[in-house]
């Protein structure tokens, strides 16, 4: 409409300026020519008009045409960049949503439609909120963040017309025109089956992480059901109790019971579950399973806490543990002879840093980029799995994870 009006001011203020130009152009030629020749006079004064209309319409024509084209070539790239959109929006591959400033559903691709499995026309104008069945508040602060001009992502479940559940990652972007905030975007790509592929590895992972331990744990178990074998044969021989003979057994069943406790919990199938956690305690457990391993091949494991509190962190206790456990299995296969590994805790305002270092023959800058590319690993058996399973674990947590290495000089 301001366009229009533009286009109309600027005919108009046209038309006045040649109207003013030829009634004073006119009015001086006509003086002359009254003064010099009356017939010539009579001529001009009657087909003035005509000569006015003529030249004004040729001149209104050229202004009209120029500006009509440029108008009909605005409108035809607009044309073409609407089905341009169109196109991106209907075959887009991921689920595309247009949502108002208040959260309804305005427009939906065929995808989103497939995805869904139901005609979008009964959503329209209701708020997207309703189709979600978790992550509803961390959904609506995307939203609000997004409307505050800044992308956000999130990940939440929906119900499909065959009730399944499935598993969207959505990217929410501005809808930004003329400077004027319309709406939020919503791309969303279903990663359900993604998801089963990396819970899939991760358990694959998991139990072969359990196979490698299983010597060492057993090894590690072996010691003190000797001993309590041994007690128990000079109990049957003595007929005597002794309370402090009782008091190490005790000690000794209650080691049997949290190592295999910890076999059991990690090999075990169980649903991601995130919970606020004191990320100590997941530490503790790691270290008392994986001092088995370290004694067995002859190599020191130590801790060292730089906090004073608790470290509160939400997290699913099992996959955390199993990252830490990939990360203290790589450093003992990283250490040819007896060597030392060393955890440290950190905590900053609002990180927990969890650093696993150790003495081990290290590797090349080339390789250390390589790091976490599943099936490339610097170990002649290695599949290269165990860090990019750790990767995908922090990177899920909303976390971050690097690597350092410096390869050592061999002295012969």
């Amino acid at each position: 409409m301001n366009q229009a009006r533009k286009i109309a001011a600027k005919v108009t203020v046209f038309y006045i300026v040649i109207g003013g130009f030829w009634i004073f152009f006119t009015d001086y030629f006509s003086m002359l020519l009254s003064k010099s020749n009356l017939q010539l006079y009579a001529l001009f004064q009657q087909y003035k008009g005509w000569l006015y209309i003529f030249i004004t319409g040729v001149i209104l024509y050229t202004v009209i045409f120029s500006l009509t084209s440029r108008l009909l070539s605005s409108r035809n790239e607009f044309m073409v960049k609407d089905e341009q959109y169109r196109s991106l929006f209907n075959h887009n591959p991921e689920a595309v949503a247009e949502l108002d400033l208040k959260g309804n559903l305005v427009a939906l691709n065929p995808t989103g439609v497939n995805i869904l499995g139901l005609e979008p026309s009964g959503f329209y104008g209701k708020p997207v909120l309703l189709m979600l069945q978790d992550e509803k508040e961390n959904a609506k602060k995307s939203f609000y963040r997004t409307l505050s001009g800044e992308s956000s992502m999130v990940e939440t479940t929906i119900i499909n017309h065959k009730a399944e559940n499935r598993l969207l990652r959505c990217k929410l972007l501005p809808s930004v025109i003329n400077g004027e905030m319309k709406g939020v975007y919503v791309i969303a790509r279903d990663i359900t089956e993604l998801r089963r592929d990396e819970e899939l590895m991760i358990m694959s992972e998991k139990l072969s992480v359990i196979g490698h331990l299983a010597a060492a744990v057993a090894h590690e178990i072996r010691n003190p059901l000797t001993s309590l074998k041994g007690f128990i044969q000079l109990l049957i021989s003595t007929r005597e109790i002794n309370d402090v003979h009782l008091d190490i057994m005790l000690k000794e069943i209650e080691r049997i019971n949290i190592i295999s406790s910890e076999m059991l919990v990690l090999g075990t199938k169980q649903a991601v579950n995130f919970s606020n956690q004191d990320i100590r305690t997941s530490i503790h457990e790691v270290i008392t399973l994986m001092k088995a391993q370290a004694n067995f091949n002859e190599i020191k494991l130590d801790y060292r806490e730089n906090v004073t509190d608790e470290v509160p962190v939400l997290i699913d206790n099992i996959q955390m543990k199993q990252v830490l456990i990939n990360l203290i299995k790589n450093s003992l296969e990283a250490i040819n002879e007896s060597g030392r590994i060393m955890l440290i805790l950190n905590k900053t305002e609002r990180d927990a840093i969890i650093i696993v270092s150790d003495d081990g023959i290290g590797m090349e800058q080339e390789r250390l980029e390589r790091i976490g590319e599943p099936f490339y690993s610097t170990k002649e058996k290695g599949t290269g799995i165990g860090l990019a399973v750790c990767q995908k674990i922090i990177h899920r947590h909303h976390g971050q994870i690097s690597f350092q290495s410096k390869k050592m000089k061999v002295q012969l």
